[in-house]
């Protein structure tokens, strides 16, 4: 590292130091909890690539223009991808309906934040210290059909927002989260701990289409209950620089999680999707397929680790990062892993990187599709698949859209 982006690197961190510095007396509740992040944060400072879990995402340097915490504007709520979804958006942070409670009143009705952090934990030092926005959710055993859209449009500025969510015994629940940008720099931090009861099925959907001048630092972690189902879709359509963290522990025998991923990267942007899977009962089951078009001088990266605990018999775990390359000079690094003490178990994990097959787009221009589209056509069934196993048609409708839309922009 050049002595530039050292200087670079300190003065990201000692930034967002002096911000919480000028900010502090403004936020929530919680503030032993802040303190206790900040200063965990002043203690480790931003990650590097000497930390194993970041070797692939510099923070220091790739944060070291990071926008200023004031200045922005939350975005116009959008119309939701599902019409009969309850909204709740940055826009309008004081919104409440039945088992919702903005963050702020939860947290001065006892709700608390974590005081201990690991030290590369930044995202989670980062949030707790800052979060203000978001909402408390609670939905109720049995509740049927339950939809609710998060909308985080952020133009300019800083947005921190964190979701405590339980999900009751046979509830279920489709939730879309939107992270999104209309105009300006953005730095925006997600935090979400999801809870989800014995029997009950959760789909959540993040779809993100920020601007390449945007960063996000964003964290799923979930605890599954007893013949759970957790499926999880994450749509990534445009951010300069992203962590996207998903932590996933199956705590009820039956518990089954399900992960499909779209990364779609362009220009010079950053994505990093870091993903930890255990296992740990018998008889638990999970699925992770991730596929990514990476052109331009964009990189990727994805991390999965799946650990199964020795008293996790019978389990059933898959993974599988498929990357197709349309670039000399864009880049995808896969890392899949397997940590396993069972004996009794069916776990595998594979990677593969490829190009544009020349004998189909020959195939398709043969037939007179000029060669833009035929590309178009290619790229689009290698990552529509995925979307095409959601259950709802019209959100499926809706995440080929995004996807359409991405590849008129860039293809």
């Amino acid at each position: 590292m050049t002595t530039s982006q050292h200087s670079a690197s300190g003065n990201a961190a000692q930034q967002i130091v002096e911000t919480f510095a000028a900010v502090a007396g403004k936020l929530p509740e919680g503030k032993s909890a802040r303190k206790a992040a900040i200063k965990a944060f002043e203690i480790n400072g931003l990650p590097s690539r000497r930390l194993e879990n970041w070797h692939y995402t510099d923070l220091k340097t790739l944060l070291a223009n990071t926008a200023p915490y004031d200045g922005g504007t939350a975005g116009a709520a959008r119309a939701p991808l599902l019409p009969e979804s309850l909204v709740l958006s940055l826009a309008e942070p004081t919104k409440t309906a039945k088992g919702i409670m903005p963050l702020a009143e939860a947290l001065a009705k006892g709700e608390t934040l974590p005081q201990e952090f690991a030290a590369d934990d930044a995202i989670g030092q980062i949030n707790t210290a800052f979060a203000k926005d978001g909402w408390k959710m609670t939905v109720p055993a049995k509740a049927k059909d339950v939809m609710l859209e998060l909308q985080n449009i952020r133009n300019g500025g800083q947005a921190h927002m964190r979701f405590p969510v339980t999900i009751g015994a046979g509830a279920n629940v489709t939730v879309i989260e939107r992270q999104g940008s209309d105009s300006g720099a953005s730095f925006v931090s997600s935090l979400t701990d999801l809870e989800v009861g014995d029997n009950a099925q959760v789909t959540w959907v993040i779809v993100r289409q920020r601007g390449d001048d945007c960063v996000e630092l964003n964290r799923l972690q979930a605890r599954l209950g007893k013949n759970s189902r957790f499926t999880l879709y994450i749509i990534n359509a445009g951010v300069r620089l992203l962590r996207q963290e998903v932590k996933v522990d199956l705590l009820g025998s039956g518990a089954d999680f399900q992960l499909r991923g779209v990364n779609l990267l362009a220009g010079k942007t950053h994505t990093d999707i870091s993903m930890e899977v255990r296992h740990l009962v018998e008889g638990t089951t999970s699925t992770e397929i991730v596929r990514n078009v990476v052109m331009d001088e964009a990189r990727g990266v994805f991390q999965g680790m799946i650990r199964v605990a020795q008293i996790a018999q019978k389990t059933d775990a898959r993974m599988a990062c498929n990357s197709l390359i349309l670039s000399d000079k864009a880049e995808f690094d896969a890392k899949p892993e397997l940590e396993i003490f069972a004996d009794d178990v069916a776990c595998g994990h594979g990677a593969t990187v490829t190009e544009i097959d020349r004998t189909h787009l020959f195939y398709l221009m043969a037939r007179g599709i000029p060669e833009k589209q035929a590309r178009a056509l290619l790229i689009k069934a290698f990552v529509d698949e995925l979307v095409e196993e959601l259950e709802n048609e019209t959100l499926e409708t809706a995440l080929k859209q995004v996807i359409d839309q991405w590849l008129e922009t860039h293809e």
